[in-house]
């Protein structure tokens, strides 16, 4: 019994009303005779403060219906469809027009009448709006036909239409009433309804089945408790305070209404960053953790540091253009002289290193190319050219371009997560731990590693990681070699990697296309939580 109690106080007055509406007619009720109910039942409660208002509110079927949809939601009440299928009819953007400024095949008759009874065709397109429209339907109708004179075509009144016709009463009836019936029209209105639907946005027509509802085995119980609640102490509860209650002091002889705080809310879609920049954040925030310090570069890169420095052949195939974006300019960029001679020795026979070169004639002014980056190592062998001197901890979380087909696992514009380690002493099993340490901190503990090659790093690997089940292969990375190095005065170690940021957004936020993250698709982003990475890596 304490629990029906409790569920009366979290009642809404006009819940309280269906409840005891539905009770006393005991049977499935309409909307509308359940306001009607209602408001019965306010006007026997003779002493009740603010009476008409709660009237008003209650004979609003609109009203009515949406106290169900929460007595619904409460298990108080069921609602199902009962009896055939109304038809509704309504006015369209179209008919709307047509009901204000007449019909085109009117205005078009009129137009006509005005000159005589007929006009050249020319005219009537410059000055009667949907002409085209007028002119087919006031053919259809008899009303006009078309004469050749002077090799000019003319429209001429044939049959002068009546001062209204049953299309125009209908017109007007739905502008005044809104929506109709169809059953409730005379028959020769019924004809004209299925003439009208086939213009376009003049009529539209509703199919609505009879709504009712009834109390359930729960609804009746409370119900039963209800009636045995004096009226006047239902409607003592309001849902809010109006300074009029406040002024007059009528608030003494009042109750606000509890707030039911399991109802149903409409949603709230606050602000919040994009999951791609959220894990963007996430990846940064454990590159510090780690004592790692962020540099950045040019997105329109040369030719000379994305792919010279890094020791790839001029005539390697992913300097053709089907694999990277050459900036459509004349003009060339001014490669660095100092490092000129170094980098074309390197290449063509080793220079220093002991290597012997890729054995070609190395071309400045193919170095000196301008192209969107196609990987933030150009950034990372800037720096290193830049600075030289040990110990460094760098990394980048930036955008690269590759000339790629767009599908659901290809962009041609995404990112890459770089970092380097320049020391003495660094090595290969220092690298592994980097990148271990680097997934552990974002909650991926199972990492692999598998031998690759890379024009610029030896030894190389691939690294995978385990996620949603199954392995994973997020990036790559190495030793800088010595033809690397070497042009630049670097002479220590340079442990080196740049791992797919896109791909482990894929696995964490569970997206099989990963075309999802540039859509703008609000429902994916309205339901995507920005904490899901934190989750996934066990941070929150």
């Amino acid at each position: 019994m304490a629990t029906h109690y409790n569920q009366q106080l979290s009642l809404h007055w006009l819940e309280k009303l269906v409840l005891l509406a539905l009770n006393e007619l005991d049977r499935p009720a309409t909307y509308e005779e359940l306001a009607q109910k209602a408001v019965e039942l306010v006007n026997r409660a003779h002493t009740a403060p603010g009476r008409e208002a709660f009237a008003t509110t209650a004979r609003q079927p609109s009203a009515v219906a949406k106290a169900c949809g929460w007595l619904q939601q409460k298990q108080l009440i069921e609602q199902y469809e009962h009896g055939e299928t109304t038809r509704i009819i309504s006015l369209g953007e179209e008919g709307l027009r047509y009901a204000s400024e007449g019909l085109p095949e009117r205005r078009l008759v009129n137009f006509l009448i005005e000159r005589g009874g007929e006009a050249k065709v020319d005219e009537v397109s410059r000055t009667i709006n949907d002409y085209a429209i007028a002119l087919n339907w006031a053919k259809r109708n008899g009303w006009i036909t078309f004469d050749k004179k002077d090799s000019e075509t003319y429209v001429r009144i044939v049959s002068e239409p009546p001062s209204t016709t049953v299309a125009e009463e209908l017109l007007q009836r739905l502008r005044l009433e809104d929506a109709i019936p169809v059953d409730s029209l005379p028959e020769e209105m019924k004809n004209i309804v299925e003439q009208m639907t086939t213009r376009q946005d003049v009529i539209r027509i509703v199919e609505k089945r009879e709504r009712r509802v009834g109390l359930t085995s729960k609804g009746k119980e409370l119900a039963s408790q209800l009636a045995a609640v004096k009226l006047e102490e239902i409607l003592s509860e309001i849902t809010q305070l109006t300074p009029e209650i406040l002024k007059t002091g009528k608030w003494r002889h009042l109750t606000l209404s509890k707030y039911d705080i399991t109802a149903a809310v409409p949603p709230v879609f606050a602000a919040k960053r994009h999951p791609l920049v959220e894990l963007i954040r996430l990846v940064k925030q454990v590159y510090v953790e780690m004592g790692f310090e962020e540099i950045q570069g040019p997105i329109v890169e040369l030719a000379f540091w994305n792919f010279d420095a890094l020791f790839q052949p001029q005539d390697h195939p992913a300097r053709e253009m089907q694999d990277t974006f050459y900036v459509d300019l004349q003009e060339r960029g001014e490669i660095p002289r100092e490092y000129v001679d170094e980098v074309k020795k390197v290449h063509e026979n080793g220079g220093r290193t002991g290597s012997k070169g890729w054995r070609y004639n190395w071309s400045e002014d193919e170095a000196r190319k301008l192209v969107l980056r196609t990987h933030t190592t150009a950034t990372t062998i800037r720096h290193l050219a830049e600075v030289k001197k040990p110990p460094i901890k760098v990394f980048s979380v930036d955008r690269i371009y590759r000339n790629e087909k767009v599908d659901w696992k290809h962009l041609a514009e995404f990112h890459q997560i770089e970092g380097i380690v320049m020391e003495r002493g660094a090595n290969f099993r220092q690298l592994m731990g980097i990148i271990k340490e680097f997934y552990s901190r974002l909650g991926l503990r199972e990492v692999r590693f598998r031998p690759s090659y890379f024009p610029y790093t030896e030894p190389s690997a691939e690294v995978e990681v385990f996620l949603g089940g199954k392995w994973l292969e997020l990036g790559g990375m190495g030793v800088f070699r010595p033809e690397t190095t070497a042009p630049f005065g670097v002479k220590y170690p340079v442990l080196a990697w740049g791992l797919g940021l896109e791909r482990l957004a894929m696995a964490i936020y569970g997206v099989e296309d990963i075309r999802t993250f540039s859509r703008n698709d609000l429902g994916w982003l309205r339901r995507t939580s920005p904490l899901t990475p934190y989750r996934a890596a066990g941070r929150i």
